[in-house]
């Protein structure tokens, strides 16, 4: 039941703040900002830019570098918080 709730407490600000609801450029500047902190932002880039644009590597490569950047950041606290675990 809590990953039910953690679902919707991280899935549904995700969903708005990645532009697929509302456009990011209408949002007040504090949700702009802080869009920058969901990964959904960037992908939904990246699917835009393929699907809808065509557009290839030269375009897309700032929101696949932040995607790429964001899935070390979060396999690296996954490896310290799994040592941690495991040492106890």
């Amino acid at each position: 039941m809590q990953a039910v709730f953690g679902t919707y407490a991280y899935g549904f600000p995700a969903i708005f703040l990645s532009g697929f609801v509302f456009p990011i450029e209408g949002m007040p500047p504090f949700f702009q900002a802080l869009s920058y902190l969901v990964p959904a932002r960037y992908l939904i880039e990246v699917l835009r830019g393929v699907m809808l644009k065509g557009v290839g590597w030269e375009v897309l490569w700032p929101d696949l570098l932040a995607l790429a950047l964001f899935a070390v950041l979060v396999l690296f606290l996954a490896s310290v918080r799994f040592r941690r675990q495991v040492a106890v």
